[in-house]
């Protein structure tokens, strides 16, 4: 079983204290929204391409008879991260999970709507930002997400520009070793996936890790120049550090980016045996910058649903409206070739603490016909299903470029 830090006393002195604060700030944030306990998928209607719901909760049973679910979690609070839950039969896995420490309850409820064992078999630490693994980077008197689960393989940057002194990479550094030793799982780095060499507790790293009993569900960790240290001093940021990973269901792909940026992104590209090529679902890369999803990509891949992770319109980084996510670049670029685009989290008033769900947690499920082979992809999300172009908020923020898809 996944082990937990606080002892009896301190949970009840712990317990105590939250249930002070929680009538206080409970008091004062009344008005403020606040994240449903469950969601429940009521009548399918019909939505082009893709089926989309109406407004409700999702019923975790719909989902889980879904051969692939893709879940893209709203953390709880005003700030943008990057929480991703993959489940296939039994097998669950975990991509990053931002934003804060605050946002692990949040993250753990959701996961175990799906997750009944304790188990996660992988997760995923695309690159050494807050915004993407603070749940694994908690303090010494915090559980993280390390803590609760029982995680059998993890996967990380190769890279990093972080000090090895630096309190949350320390953090991060010493429950990854905790988990390591006490759950025999493996650690390895993408650079060691791409080499398929590295060995450790019985595992051996691969570039393609089965997430079904046959095969017909996999992921590979894709290449790209700045896995590998003689290309480290050219990264611009710690973003170009960012693991990249495509699921592959048949013939439908749905890729994962981390915040990789251009010129990683181009890298990604050149290198021919990373077979990129249509997906399904593109998760939008850096939550929707202008410094990603350049169009050397996405002619290449030419995405059919784009979902964002991000609380819209936040001033968190930056006060020019235009370069807030999803910025008006990423639109620009994206929109001449799908219109099907998601978002987690509005962000009503950043200095106020205000926000709500935009489409709120989104949901992607696919499941292949055995008789045909035809693989069926649907959309949901717990808040309502309005693609990004319809919204209030995009009508006052953001246009379409003249060549966006109708």
């Amino acid at each position: 079983m996944a082990r937990r830090k606080t002892s009896k006393t301190n949970n009840i002195i712990a317990s105590i204290i939250c249930l002070v604060l929680g009538l206080a700030i409970g008091f004062v944030f009344e008005t403020y929204r606040s994240l449903p306990d469950s969601y429940k998928i009521p009548e399918k209607v019909a939505g082009g391409k893709y089926e989309s719901v109406v407004t409700g909760e999702i019923d975790s049973e719909v989902v889980t008879s879904s051969d692939l679910s893709i879940h893209f979690i709203e953390l709880g609070n005003k700030y943008t991260g990057d929480c991703t839950f993959i489940k296939v039969g039994d097998t669950e896995m975990l991509i990053d999970a931002g934003s804060r420490a605050s946002s692990i309850p949040y993250i753990s409820e959701y996961i175990d709507t799906y997750c009944t064992d304790g188990v996660l078999e992988y997760v995923v630490v695309t690159h050494a930002h807050q915004d993407h693994y603070a749940g694994f980077a908690t303090n010494s008197s915090t559980d993280s997400l390390f803590d609760l689960y029982k995680v059998e393989t993890i996967i990380e940057f190769a890279q990093t520009y972080k000090s090895e002194s630096a309190s949350q990479y320390k953090n991060y550094r010493r429950e990854v070793e905790e988990e390591l030793t006490d759950n025999n799982g493996a650690l390895f780095t993408a650079l060691d996936c791409i080499e398929g060499t590295a060995t450790m507790n019985g595992q051996t790293a691969s570039r393609t890790f089965d997430l079904s009993d046959d095969g017909s569900i996999y992921f590979e960790i894709l290449d790209q120049k700045f896995y590998h240290p003689e290309n480290k001093d050219e990264a611009d940021s710690e973003n170009n550090f960012s693991v990249y990973l495509q699921i592959v269901q048949g013939d439908k792909k749905y890729l994962f980016t981390g915040d990789l940026e251009e010129e990683g992104e181009e890298s990604l590209v050149k290198l021919n045996r990373n077979s990129l090529s249509h997906v399904e679902l593109y998760k939008a890369g850096h939550h929707g910058s202008k410094t990603s999803s350049s169009n050397a990509l996405l002619k290449v891949i030419t995405p059919n649903v784009v979902c964002v992770c991000c609380c819209a319109g936040s001033s968190e980084y930056t006060s020019k409206n235009e370069n807030q996510f999803p910025t008006q670049e990423f639109i620009d670029r994206v929109s001449p070739y799908t219109n099907q685009i998601y978002v987690t989290t509005l962000c009503v008033d950043y200095k106020a603490n205000k926000f709500e769900s935009f489409n709120g947690n989104i949901v992607v499920c696919a499941s292949t016909n055995q008789e045909t082979e035809e693989t069926t992809i649907a959309v949901f999300c717990s808040n309502n299903t309005t693609v990004l172009k319809d919204t209030e908020w995009f009508k006052a923020n953001r246009t379409l470029p003249e060549n966006a898809v109708a």
